[in-house]
């Protein structure tokens, strides 16, 4: 269950099946240590257990700090039928041997209206934690558990792809022999123009990285992702969804809709691309979406200024049905793999991790370093072949930001100047649009790539993140990405893998990770500095970046044309 744990086999010791109605004695309450002197007889029927687990795991190799988390699992009254009970050799033991301080399991009773729970230490499990009572509520995830009264030694990680979002992989495209017939049918409907990011959520909802999302949102979804960051299944169970997908329209568009209950949506050469049927139109609350999506309303917000501001008034959410997969004819499609096809990828590459890093901006070395001792780790904790998703942002981004067919060659350079081992990276192309809406953003980042196979995440400093659009400051907190990440509700199972620090150590003429013993040594270069060198033709130092992609990205900066004014105009197309 531990987002770290090597995956090595656990052999539990023989356990003996008893009663449901008897209590474990690591879970009964003791009028000594209750101070509200609850006992065993206040749950005469044991139908519900609430087993609480939560891990305390100081010395990651990823986390500075101890970082807990908690899974709740609400037991059904069949699975407590599977209670079992210690043997004397398991009693014996556990006396004899105090529980680890880097792992904490912490039980508790639920009964007919309350039940309780312990406090948590801060480091080991104290034995004469007081007990308090609140009131009792349902959790949705129903399933069997053994408790113990004493830890393994060791817990497990299953190994290989990590299910799909809601377990299935949405996949919204119609099948071939189909698309004929649909188009006749959307030449019929009323139609709604989509823009280019509206495209590209098409492209994203028809693949599957949203599952199990099965088109634009409804109302009832919108909010959910709007105030809770995540979706209630049919099943009672959540997923986590962090950014709205939806579509606007305005007034004139609406009441050409009028009574259908379906709509084609064409591209800008009015060429159907998809159907959104049984749809919803609800209003569009601009200012409390942008509030709660990127928790200010200061203008010059990319994404706001690009596809809201001047957006129409009215959502419109359905199930889509795409008549053909989006295509942009740029050079790339080789490289915008759906999540099936990752899936397919990884499985014949005999994967068993896959770690996904996301980046909207050109390969340096110390991104590589990270990169390959991440890697490393992983190889250390038990894995045998684990892959790295190289997965750059393929989507709008902000005027600044490398274009994406050159970020693409240069990431190509990277692997040809062997920076990073083809025969362990995947390159492939994230369809989604950027908002740089920081940690309400990075959650979906890593929810997709959930849907692509991947259990590890890589999150570095302030992920999708910018500066402040008024103010000199950043937009975010730095780390605040990270934290939020480890206690998203919807990705339990996801493993965060936190940034070390990178910076170009002058004593060993390369990339290396911070050590503030020496701090004088190491020198960092920001974005900002690659690009003011990158724009003079001036090398950066030895070790920082493979040549060829320090050329490509000196060739981009010269493709620039500057404007009358002196400002950087628009790319020469690549």
């Amino acid at each position: 269950m531990s987002r770290f744990i090597p995956p090595t086999q656990h052999n539990s010791t023989q356990t003996q099946l008893i009663n449901p109605t008897w209590i474990p004695p690591h879970l009964q309450v003791s009028p000594t240590r209750d101070k509200h002197k609850h006992n065993q007889n206040h749950f005469p029927c044991l139908s519900h257990f609430l087993i609480q687990t939560v891990f305390f795991i100081p010395e990651l190799p990823f986390y500075p700090t101890p970082v807990p988390f908690s899974h709740y699992y609400y037991l059904t009254h069949q699975s407590v039928s599977q209670i079992t009970k210690p043997t004397k050799e398991e009693e014996d033991e556990e006396e004899e041997e105090e529980p680890k301080p880097n792992i904490l399991v912490l039980s508790s009773i639920m009964a007919s209206s309350l039940f309780t729970k312990t406090s948590l230490p801060s480091k080991s499990f104290n034995k004469s934690l007081n007990a308090h009572s609140i009131s009792s509520f349902k959790l949705p995830v129903s399933l069997s558990f053994k408790p113990r009264t004493t830890l393994p030694k060791r817990f497990s990680l299953r190994a290989g792809l990590i299910e799909p979002d809601g377990g299935r992989l949405v996949d919204l495209r119609v099948a071939e022999p189909e698309r004929d017939l649909k188009k006749r049918e959307a030449a019929l409907l009323p139609r709604v123009k989509l823009t280019t990011i509206d495209v590209q959520w098409v492209h994203v909802l028809s693949e599957g990285w949203a599952s199990p999302l099965t088109g634009f949102m409804r109302e009832s979804e919108f909010l959910q992702t709007l105030h809770f960051n995540s979706l209630r299944l049919d099943d009672g169970s959540f997923v986590n969804m962090s950014v709205p997908i939806v579509l606007a329209i305005d007034d004139s568009q609406k009441e050409r809709i009028g009574e259908s209950n379906r709509v084609a949506l064409v591209d800008s050469d009015d060429n159907p691309l998809a159907i959104l049927t049984d749809i919803e139109i609800y209003k569009h609350p601009k200012e409390e979406r942008i509030a709660r999506t990127w928790g200010t309303t200061a203008p010059g917000l990319p994404y706001v200024e690009e596809t809201i501001t001047n957006a129409g008034n009215w959502l419109i959410g359905g199930d889509l049905e795409v008549i053909e997969p989006i295509k942009y004819h740029d050079g790339l499609d080789r490289f915008r793999l759906s999540p099936a096809e990752l899936r397919e990828e990884f499985e014949r590459r005999n994967a068993d991790a896959v770690f996904a890093f996301q980046l909207r901006n050109p390969v340096h070395n110390g991104h590589a370093l990270l990169m390959t001792d991440t890697r490393r780790r992983l190889l250390e904790m038990g894995f045998k072949n684990p892959i790295l998703l190289l997965h750059p942002l393929g989507g709008y981004t902000k005027a600044d930001d490398v274009p994406l067919s050159w970020r693409m060659k240069q990431h190509e350079k990277v692997l040809e100047d062997g920076v990073l081992d083809p025969e362990t990276t995947v390159v492939s192309i994230f369809p989604s649009p950027m908002h740089y809406a920081g940690p309400t953003e990075v959650q979906w980042h890593a929810k997709s790539r959930i849907n692509a196979g991947a259990n590890f995440y890589i999150v570095g400093r302030d992920p999708a993140g910018m500066g402040h659009p008024v103010e000199k400051r950043d937009l975010y907190d730095a780390d605040h990405g990270k934290k939020v990440l480890s206690m998203a509700p919807g990705l339990e199972r996801l493993n965060i893998l936190p940034f070390k620090v990178a910076a170009y150590d002058r004593t060993q003429r390369k990339m290396a990770f911070f050590d503030p013993s020496r701090a004088q040594d190491f020198l960092f270069i920001s974005g900002t500095k690659m690009r003011t060198l990158a724009k003079n033709k001036e090398n950066p130092p030895d070790g920082f970046m493979c040549p060829g992609g320090w050329k490509v990205l000196v060739e981009y900066y010269d493709s620039l044309t500057p404007s009358d004014n002196g400002r950087i105009a628009e790319a020469v197309p690549a």
